[in-house]
């Protein structure tokens, strides 16, 4: 049986070419090519073995029969990759990994492999906001109520609703930048982490096959990168699949049809949304974010358990890790990719957010009222009883007694009050009517008053400049993030160039190397 992964069914053809064994073992391969370089350029090496190696690792592809059979016999899956690479660098082959362990390859490899799952997964993240900046522009003006506990509360914007959500990727990808130096970490330090296996310039060696790949450098390491690094990464990508469940799950309640304010596009035609039933318009893109949502946040618990290891080194990770890396990005990328494209074509219909809005008539501004009653000198828990007790009647339905109100204010259809030129106000089922009926309320706040809250338009306070701020943050947030993570071949040329480039603990190493040798 094959999963979704292998059928290609999830994540983009360019992340999931990030996880094949040939894409592995070429990682391995380039590892080790950086390796004989630098030892060449040190004399740790003769020079021609090590342009010969380099040479071969540059036009390397695998061939993943000879590596199987190899590793049939050996039953380790780095020696035969090394192994049948050294074959082909001839009489030069026997110094490739020299001085070397497989965790030095396989953890240096797994950091540029992961390396550029954050890229690529920056990427996507971008996009995403830049598509609900987008949304936020074109629909964020219309008004709709705000609901809590699921309940109708106060009127808010939708570019309001939006900008929240906005606002949660944006620090998804302060912290995916924030981040990267501590989770993408290489090591060429040895059996244990000493660097012994690469003599005295062991120090220099680690720092310049690093530097090479474009890696930051480890304070220090025992043979294995700690894993802590990469369940930081991990527990990223649990929170951002959270972030983009909270969204989905929004727009999944929003196009409930009892509420039919925002709905996925459907393709007319072509798309089914039930088999049995012709009429279904289902929101399953953003159901499939919230699925695999569930599954991401599960891949945290093995990640924090692979942060425990055995003296200097084990293999309790390296098992689960085959999974579950290839999971957290393929999967990531999918919930990113579709969640742009929702927010791209959503179906936003601002009719239906007006007639929302209209059914709580007015009770949505029962806190104005409130406050109004503590400015009129009610004690606070007197007049939020008053208040309450109005609500109550106005939702059971119970009629309060008419009020003759000069200039008193009806509602009509639309939810905008219109003067009544003294008429009677009507009774039913609306919260100022019954405020109006209470002899409590009205020593406090006259019927007249009270009929000029009908007439005020929804309230949504300051939705729109906070999400102007949202939006100003998010861009900025976005620009000055423009160039963070170029990628392991162009931070090489920057961190060989300039100590500015390096990562703290790269130039710490480097200082304290330069220390012990003079």
């Amino acid at each position: 049986m094959t999963t979704p992964l292998d059928t290609g069914r999830y994540g983009s053809a360019e992340m999931r070419g990030l996880f094949t064994d040939p894409a592995r073992y070429a990682a391995f391969i380039r590892v080790e090519g950086a390796l004989a370089e630098v030892q060449g350029r040190h004399g740790v090496i003769p020079a021609a073995a090590a342009r010969a190696v380099a040479a071969q690792a540059a036009a390397y592809t695998p061939d993943l029969a000879a590596v199987a059979r190899i590793e049939e016999v050996s039953r380790h899956e780095v020696f035969a990759v090394v192994q049948e690479f050294a074959a082909r660098c001839g009489e030069h082959g026997r110094y490739v990994h020299f001085g070397a362990t497989s965790s030095d390859i396989l953890d240096t490899a797994l950091a540029l492999q992961l390396d550029a799952t954050i890229r690529l997964l920056r990427q996507r993240l971008t996009a995403l906001m830049t598509a609900l900046s987008e949304r936020v522009g074109v629909d964020g003006g219309h008004e709709m109520i705000g609901r809590t506990h699921g309940q109708h509360a106060q009127p808010i914007t939708f570019g309001f609703k939006l900008a929240v959500f906005l606002d949660q990727l944006t620090r998804c990808l302060e912290r995916l930048d924030e981040l990267r130096p501590r989770a993408v970490m290489g090591k060429m330090a040895g059996a244990v982490g000493t660097l012994a296996g690469l003599g005295p310039l062991g120090p220099r060696v680690q720092h310049d096959v690093l530097a090479l790949l474009g890696l930051p450098e480890p304070r220090i390491s025992a043979q294995a990168v700690a894993r802590d690094r990469v369940a930081e990464f991990f527990c990223w990508v649990a929170l951002t699949a959270s972030c983009l469940d909270n969204l989905a799950t929004e727009i999944r309640n929003l196009q409930r049809t009892e509420i039919g304010e925002v709905a996925e596009s459907f393709a007319e035609g072509d798309q089914i949304g039930s088999s049995a039933m012709p009429h279904k318009r289902n929101p399953v893109r953003c159901e499939r974010v919230g699925s695999l949502a569930r599954l991401l946040r599960s891949l945290v618990g093995p990640a924090l358990e692979n942060v425990v290891t055995w003296h200097e080194r084990d293999l309790a990770n390296s098992a689960n890790e085959r999974f579950t890396l290839p999971q957290a990005g393929i999967l990531l990328d999918e919930m990113l990719t579709v969640m742009t494209a929702v927010a791209a074509d959503l179906k936003v219909r601002p009719e239906r957010m007006a007639a929302n809005l209209e059914l709580s008539r007015t009770a949505s501004i029962s806190e104005a009222v409130l406050l109004a009653l503590v400015e009129s000198g009610a004690d606070r828990l007197t007049g939020y009883r008053m208040v309450q007790r109005a609500s109550a009647m106005a939702a059971g339905g119970g009629e309060a007694r008419g009020v003759e109100a000069p200039g008193a204010v009806g509602r009509g259809a639309a939810g905008r009050g219109v003067p009544s030129g003294g008429a009677q106000v009507a009774v039913g089922r609306d919260v100022l009517r019954a405020l109006a009926d209470d002899p409590e309320v009205t020593a406090l706040i006259p019927t007249e008053e009270l009929a000029k809250f009908a007439a005020r338009p929804p309230d949504t306070g300051d939705s729109e400049a906070l999400t102007e701020q949202t939006l100003r943050h998010a861009a900025r947030a976005l620009r000055a993030g423009a160039g963070a993570v170029p990628g392991a071949v162009a931070e090489a040329a920057e961190a060989a160039g300039s100590d500015e480039a390096e990562n703290p603990e790269n130039r710490e190493n480097r200082e304290n190397s330069e220390e012990g040798s003079r």
